[in-house]
């Protein structure tokens, strides 16, 4: 593998948008999310169940796909995501056969419960539908623990992952107090295990691997401070050799900025890895 690459890229964005409503905001923290009786997506889709929980596949046209069709992993899937804001992304691609998907594990915290059922979801997704071995990972806000704690034990069945605002650092958040329940231990039991379930401390089989990321991350997140987060997960990535990319977003937080959604980068690098 070549040299590793890692690159910041500042850009300029309004503190404050106007669209970032109560409502809004509690749909892109960490916290919890209003229950929903039935699984409502952004656009049409299949809602199912693996294991007793909540999935969604939504395909591209027929006329877009293609045996082993590729897919993007999204997370975290919970009542109310994705969401609206993500439809812009989700139609680009769409348009490039490339299919979304995603299972409800609730607040599993990237938990050893949570990781099983995502195995199920892929052999489901693999073996039984017949999509792509190797799909993008995008993670988004505390779907990042969900997500990496599951690629770093799979690395060779993740094309790249992409990263909006995501928790790679358990101590950050939500703190081992609140993550204890899903880990079925104590809050000091799960702090001397730390190392066993912190994406941070478990990268190196994705960087061995040579999996692409790209992260972008406000430098005002206070729900997810990107220092202990995207920044250090880079850091070390790029210790084990690992290509990384982090955008740096001014002025930006833990919020529902279009930006985050519309970003042409981060859909080429999906689009490209999940091909």
């Amino acid at each position: 593998m070549g040299r590793p690459s890692v690159s910041l890229a500042f850009l300029l964005a309004a503190v404050n948008f106007p669209g970032d409503t109560a409502s809004a905001r509690q749909a892109g923290s960490p916290g919890g999310h209003p229950v929903q009786a039935a699984k409502k997506l952004p656009m049409p889709g299949e809602v199912f169940e693996v294991g007793r929980h909540t999935a969604f596949l939504i395909l591209p046209e027929p006329d877009r796909r293609a045996a082993g069709t590729p897919w993007v992993w999204y997370a975290p899937t919970l009542p109310g995501l994705p969401a609206t804001e993500e439809t812009w992304m989700f139609r680009r691609f769409l348009d490039a056969g490339i299919a979304i998907a995603g299972v409800d594990v609730g607040e599993s915290y990237g938990s050893p419960a949570g990781r099983a059922t995502y195995t199920s979801f892929y052999r489901e997704l693999v073996d039984k539908r017949r999509l792509s071995r190797r799909p993008c990972l995008l993670a988004r806000s505390r779907g990042g623990l969900m997500l990496y704690n599951w690629a770093v034990e799979h690395p060779e069945s993740v094309g790249g992952i992409a990263g909006i605002y995501p928790v790679c650092d358990l101590r950050s958040y939500p703190g081992a107090d609140r993550a204890s329940g899903a880990y079925g231990m104590t809050p000091a039991r799960l702090t001397e295990a730390l190392t066993l379930h912190n994406p941070v401390d478990r990268v190196e089989p994705l960087a061995r691997a040579g999996i692409p990321i790209l992260h972008i991350h406000g430098d005002v997140d206070t729900v997810v401070p990107i220092e202990p987060n995207s920044a250090e997960l880079s850091r070390r990535y790029r210790r084990f050799g690992g290509e990384m990319t982090l955008k740096v977003v001014r002025g930006q937080g833990h919020n529902m900025w279009p930006g985050w959604f519309q970003c042409q980068e981060l859909v080429d690098f999906v689009i490209a890895h999940a091909k």
